[in-house]
């Protein structure tokens, strides 16, 4: 046998050997492949990740399939697998996700909180472009001064190679989808803005149009609103809220303080679901002025001042009976 063959078989058998040998890796392993990187770099990232054997097997079984694109991002490798395995996976961009979970009411701050959590970013990043970047919907609200109230409550799924600024988009994308299906096409600001108060005041569905009428009957009158959830928003902005309200916060100088300030807070003060936005649309019909919560997770109405006092001492014993 010529030495030709004799190399030829050594080559074919270390090719196999790395190609095909099963490798373990050392635990939970994420590898970021940044769009445009070269199979020489991918090989290397694999390589000191633990995840192949030969950054040369790798190139040159990927040269041997080249017409498989190889797809960038971030890539969780923890079962034993094979070189051909994991060509395989970044042929087929089995990337890995970061789910992020917007509850209903979270501020972009909580956003941002989630969005750091989630190892998608900073928190002053996210929140550098919710403040900053209102363009993104100001064909619909030109009123808008940040994305607060625009960043769509929902599960979302991003990848890494996704930038602070494609995350974002991708909340306000989604607002702009529930509003087209709702038909939210005018007042849109002021809309959001009801919508938001309505959002942190109940968490019930079935009472929220009967919130937004309250508000919307206090307006028609010139009370001042009165809703705590602004004077928290106001602290939040001011970086002083410590978890509670006090009977000294109610005089927060802010234009989002509606205990001070009469009529709708100038932006959003939360980022409201599909039930707060319909709410704030379609309000409930009543001469209610007053709401209070009655101690089961629902709220009591009431038309007058004394009635409203009444239902606050009931809450007051409720809470005492707890």
């Amino acid at each position: 046998m010529s030495l030709f063959f004799v190399a030829l078989l050594l080559f074919a058998g270390w090719l196999g050997w790395a190609v095909f040998t099963l490798v373990t890796p050392g635990g939970q392993k994420f590898v970021l492949l940044p769009p445009g990187s070269t199979t020489r770099r991918i090989a290397s990232e694999l390589k000191k990740a633990g995840i192949i054997r030969s950054e040369k097997a790798f190139v040159m079984w990927h040269y041997l399939h080249r017409k498989r694109s190889l797809k960038a991002g971030e890539y969780l490798f923890e079962k034993t697998a094979s070189l051909k395995e994991v060509h395989d996976r970044l042929a087929r961009g089995d990337i890995y996700v970061h789910t992020v979970v917007i509850p209903e009411g979270y501020t972009m701050f909580d956003i941002a909180n989630a969005v750091e959590e989630a190892k998608l970013g900073t928190r002053d990043e996210f929140l550098k472009i919710a403040q900053s970047e209102a363009s993104l919907i100001q064909d619909l609200a030109p009123e808008a001064k940040s994305l607060e109230g625009y960043l769509f409550p929902d599960t979302y799924e991003f990848t890494r190679t996704q930038s602070m600024h494609d995350i974002v988009a991708a909340m306000v994308h989604h607002f702009r989808q529930v509003a087209g299906a709702i038909g939210l096409n005018i007042d849109v600001h002021q809309t959001v803005i009801m919508a938001s108060i309505v959002e942190k005041e109940t968490a019930v569905p079935e009472e929220r149009p009967a919130v937004a009428g309250v508000y919307y009957n206090r307006l028609q009158k010139r009370m001042a609103l009165d809703a705590d959830p602004s004077v928290i928003y106001a602290e939040l902005l001011a970086g002083t809220y410590q978890g509670a309200l006090h009977h000294a916060d109610m005089a927060v100088n802010s234009p989002y303080n509606t205990y001070r300030f009469q009529g709708l807070p100038p932006g959003p003060i939360a980022n409201p679901g599909k039930s707060s936005l319909e709410a704030a649309m379609h309000p409930g019909v009543s001469d209610y002025l007053y709401f209070v919560a009655d101690g089961n997770g629902h709220h009591r109405f009431a038309r007058s001042l004394d009635e409203h006092n009444r239902n606050v001492a009931a809450f007051r014993r409720a809470v005492r009976g707890q």
